[in-house]
């Protein structure tokens, strides 16, 4: 088992997070692109959610065997992942999109962040840094830019309500792929992956029936963007590169940057799907999409650059002890020189004990199993 003891305090446990958030997010970005020659070439989009997730937790049984003992360690949270961030996610979204705009349902379903910066504020009573906040609120005005939501408002409460279920099990994602790494139990986030994709790919199974799918079409060619090529191509692309890669990689990045923080980079995934779809598959890519996408870079870059609250709060708690420490030593300097230095090497102790205190707690908040 690899366990990392980068602090996401730390600066190169920031570096190694956010760019282990932006390969997943590029990674999920391109599974709209992958996933629409194989639609257009006659395979159902739910049949082909099913084909994107059975055949990642097929490529993952090797990580699975390996981490079996996650199975009796931390059987809800693996139910709960494959719940909620694998077959939840993909469910309502299908279900949202059948009733009202993509692009809505695309902006609905990415109110994720900030209803995650709200269940860690108020629920988990946990500090949230004004630049993971700030960066949520500004990449949000981006995401309605990018998928142009004023093309396509209309309301349907059901609709919507699919797309809210679809931002919640998005929230879920980033809060189980925390709590996998937190208490005596720990579990390995590649267990997790592997895990939650393969309960959710038995989930899906109930409900997208396979069986009745016509498979033959793989073997043959689709188009994209006027060039033909063979389907097994986008297959593989949607399943190794736009599932298997983007979950090891999201999952592990909030190791190291906090769920809020690595959700609002998540964001980035809408920009990355419609910049490939104006390159891979000829869709227009107008001023909006352009001026939403810089305001979700710059959401993003607003929210890992900002100081983690975690880390201030350590800081002013390790000056307050400090500064007591301080005030007990000139106050016990009086009686003699001797009681005045065992004071001073007392509250050089405190102080000592109090820091390894905080960085043993970031330490352990921050171990990615």
């Amino acid at each position: 088992m690899h366990r990392s003891t980068a602090s996401p305090t730390h600066p190169s446990g920031r570096t190694l997070g956010l760019g282990l958030a932006l390969v997943s997010a590029f990674a999920f970005g391109g599974s709209g692109t992958a996933a629409k020659p194989l639609i257009e070439a006659g395979l159902s989009p739910l049949h082909v959610v099913w084909l994107r997730v059975t055949g990642a937790a097929v490529a993952l049984l090797p990580i699975a065997y390996r981490h079996r003992d996650a199975v009796l360690r931390r059987p809800g949270l693996l139910l709960g992942f494959g719940l909620l961030a694998v077959a939840g996610v993909q469910a309502c979204y299908f279900a949202a999109i059948s009733r009202i705009p993509v692009g809505v349902a695309l902006l609905i379903e990415y109110l994720g962040p900030p209803l995650l910066i709200g269940y860690v504020r108020f629920v988990q009573r946990r500090p949230i840094s004004r630049g993971a906040a700030l960066g949520a609120g500004v990449a949000v005005a981006g995401l309605a830019c990018v998928v142009e939501v004023w093309n396509g408002l209309s309301f349907d409460a059901l609709g919507v309500l699919f797309a809210l279920g679809a931002a919640f099990c998005q929230v879920g994602y980033f809060l189980l792929a925390d709590a996998g790494r937190r208490g005596d139990r720990p579990v390995d986030p590649l267990a997790v992956s592997a895990f939650g994709l393969l309960i959710g790919a038995v989930l899906l199974t109930v409900f997208t029936r396979p069986w009745q799918a016509d498979w033959s079409l793989l073997g043959g060619s689709v188009v994209m963007n006027g060039h033909t090529l063979p389907a097994l191509l986008p297959a593989a692309w949607m399943v190794l590169i736009a599932t298997v890669l983007a979950y090891l990689t999201g999952v592990v990045s909030v190791g190291y940057l906090s769920p809020p923080v690595a959700g609002v980079v998540a964001n980035l995934e809408a920009v990355v799907a419609t910049v490939l779809a104006w390159v891979l598959l000829g869709e227009h890519l107008g001023l909006p999409q352009v001026t939403g996408g810089l305001l979700v870079l710059a959401g993003a870059f607003a929210a890992q650059t900002s100081k983690p609250p975690t880390a201030e709060a350590g800081a002013g708690a390790g000056a307050e002890v400090g500064e007591g420490s301080a005030a007990g030593a000139a106050g016990s300097s009086a009686p003699s020189g001797a009681t005045a230095s065992r004071a001073a090497v007392a509250a050089r102790e405190r102080v000592a004990a109090a820091d390894r205190g905080v960085s043993g707690r970031s330490s352990r908040t921050s171990r990615g199993d």
